[in-house]
């Protein structure tokens, strides 16, 4: 996905078609968002800037989840309850940051950044 040069739109006082003073870099450019959903775990692998990699989430079925005590353990998602960050999120299932999930063991809370980590972790709600 491209981003366009911004305040092409209007003409100048003169009347004459304004350009670009340069066109955008790679480094620049944007990527659709990953959405996060329920299903079988599937992550995709993606090249950043500084020869680095994200791995990212593009389905999830199993949460870590931090129990009272401190201990960790693999859960198994339900549904997804609601999601503040979108109400069209919250209609579709996705899973992001903030998310509250029916899981086994309870409501969590997801805490990590599927879209950016590749993990699903979170905390109970009570």
């Amino acid at each position: 996905m491209r981003k366009s040069v911004e305040n092409l739109k209007t003409s100048k006082i003169t009347g004459g078609i304004r350009h670009p003073l340069k066109s955008r870099r790679k480094f620049q450019t944007d990527r659709y968002p990953n959405e996060a959903l329920m299903g079988d775990q599937v992550t995709v692998t993606r090249k950043t800037r500084g020869n680095n990699r994200k791995t990212s989430l593009k389905t999830a079925s199993v949460v870590n989840l931090v129990l009272a005590d401190g201990k960790i353990k693999n859960s198994e998602i339900v549904r997804v309850l609601e999601n503040q960050t979108n109400n069209d999120y919250q209609r579709r299932g996705v899973i992001t940051r903030g998310a509250i999930v029916e899981t086994k063991d309870g409501k969590c809370k997801i805490v990590s950044r599927p879209g950016q980590d590749g993990t699903l972790n979170g905390i109970l709600v009570k």
